[in-house]
């Protein structure tokens, strides 16, 4: 039995690793997930369902279900089955196949699932067809590995590729054929086929065409396909661009949004002016709603040499933070000196403009922070430092941590966001002083920024736990 002081730490440990974890390939994520559950099945069960709330990054969502729906205790089984109901079709297929190629099993309860899965969506004809369409080499899989059978009208669609008449895949044959702009926006209309899949299927694509599908989209499938959406003219032509246009202002509001996903639109299309800014600002909104962050705050970034990226980073996790913190926030950039980022709002925006003339160059003094924190009489109770951790020159973080909690009575939390060719310099110094740092390695991956809001958020890392702890399990019912 594990005492209670080694059950939290093993919980926090636990908690620290999903929650600075980057997204990385499904193969290399799998392993945290067999030690936590080996090491605290009960946090790791409650851990699941928390995260498909909290979450953002999908393959830990994909690998809870699979590990929960094959271990040993029945009643995590259960919060497996009840989860994998959420997940989209091609998820799906992979948690079957990381079952079977990386767990080696594949239980009666984790086929049962998945073809009370498959049947909820064959009484829903709308949804099968929806599926079908998005994902139809994927459906297939699932049905033939585990020789489920499939009902007629899916076992036409699916297998024999004669789909009914009135059906959405009948209609996407029609699509291929139609040769008129006028015919083939009214079959997108009438039948919701989704854009990625008409684009495929066409030989020419009118602007008709395009507008048509953008009325269909949902605001994240514009975000998503932004980039082909500019190759085929969308964002200069007077029909399809004020439909777009609306789809961004429904983002701001929608849920279903990723936080992070515009920014990464913006890049891989390469986008600037009004359309970019349009992107920003569903950023912007789209945090303020992932929590608050009620602890006063500092923000550390280094701009010494070499040091561009955490520079743009800082841009980033400024916007972020300062939206949600309540609790006031303290931001500086440092070399060997530390002088405060100025920032009149609290939009990406407003960070670009405050940042905007800073450039990387000097020497690196990450304890010029706290120095100037301690100066200023500034009490805060967790610190984001933003740095590679190769301090060269004092003032050294070492001396001035301890100066500033001698001060200020207070040893504040430390976030420890990793850039670039990053050593562990400062982890080792964090270790000697008694604090337990959390550690972030960002590489580049913008979706992963939003896993510092619960590390942010919460009053204690304890009361984090305890929140993951009080999460209900999904409930099963029970059909007579």
């Amino acid at each position: 039995m594990m005492t209670q002081l080694h059950e939290h730490d093993v919980r926090l440990h636990i908690l620290d690793t999903f929650l600075s974890t980057p997204h990385r390939h499904i193969e290399d994520l799998a392993s945290l997930h067999i030690d936590a559950l080996a090491r605290d099945p009960l946090f790791y069960a409650h851990l699941a369902p928390w995260y498909f709330e909290k979450g953002a990054i999908r393959d830990h969502k994909t690998l809870f279900v699979a590990h929960l729906a094959t271990c040993e205790y029945p009643e995590f089984r259960n919060v497996a089955w009840m989860l994998m109901q959420t997940l989209a079709p091609y998820e799906v297929a992979r948690v079957l196949d990381h079952c079977k190629r990386v767990i080696n099993k594949v239980p009666r309860s984790l086929k049962s699932a998945i073809a009370h899965y498959l049947g909820t969506r064959e009484k829903n004809v709308r949804q099968f067809d929806g599926a079908a369409l998005r994902a139809r080499e994927e459906l297939k899989h699932l049905y033939a590995s585990l020789r489920l059978k499939p009902g007629t009208r899916a076992q036409a669609i699916l297998f024999d590729r004669q789909p009914p008449e009135g059906s959405s895949l009948a209609a996407l044959k029609r699509l291929a054929k139609a040769e008129q702009a006028e015919e083939q926006a009214q079959i997108i209309l009438d039948n919701k086929i989704p854009y990625t899949t008409a684009i495929g299927a066409v030989k020419y694509v009118t602007s008709e065409m395009v507008a048509a599908l953008i009325k269909n989209m949902s605001p994240q499938e514009v975000i998503n396909n932004m980039a082909s959406l500019k190759r085929h003219g969308a964002l200069e032509d007077t029909h399809a661009k004020p439909l777009i246009d609306q789809k961004l202002e429904a983002a701001k509001s929608d849920r279903r949004v990723s936080a992070f996903k515009a920014k990464v639109a913006v890049e891989a299309a390469q986008l600037s002016g009004k359309i970019a800014e349009q992107l920003d600002a569903i950023t912007d909104a789209q945090v303020k709603v992932r929590g608050r962050i009620s602890r006063p705050t500092a923000l550390l970034i280094d701009k010494s040499s070499s040091m561009h990226e955490a520079i743009d980073l800082g841009r980033q996790i400024g916007a972020l933070v300062s939206a949600l913190c309540e609790g006031g926030l303290f931001s500086y950039v440092f070399d060997t000196e530390a002088q405060p980022v100025l920032v009149e709002g609290n939009t990406l925006a407003d960070w670009e403009r405050a940042l905007l003339n800073v450039y990387a160059g000097g020497a690196t003094s990450c304890g010029a922070g706290l120095a100037r924190l301690t100066k200023e009489q500034r009490r805060v109770e967790q610190i984001i430092l933003i740095t590679d951790e190769h301090e060269n020159r004092a003032p050294f973080f070492k001396d001035e941590y301890a100066a500033y909690s001698e001060k200020m009575h207070i040893k504040p939390d430390v976030i420890l966001v990793k850039v670039g060719q990053a050593g562990d310099h400062l982890e080792r110094v964090c270790n000697k002083l008694g604090i337990s740092a959390n550690v972030f390695a960002f590489n580049g991956d913008y979706y992963a920024l939003t896993n510092l809001v619960p590390l942010l958020s919460q009053p204690s890392k304890a009361e984090l736990i305890a929140e993951i702890l009080e999460y209900p399990f999904p409930e099963r019912k029970v059909t007579k």
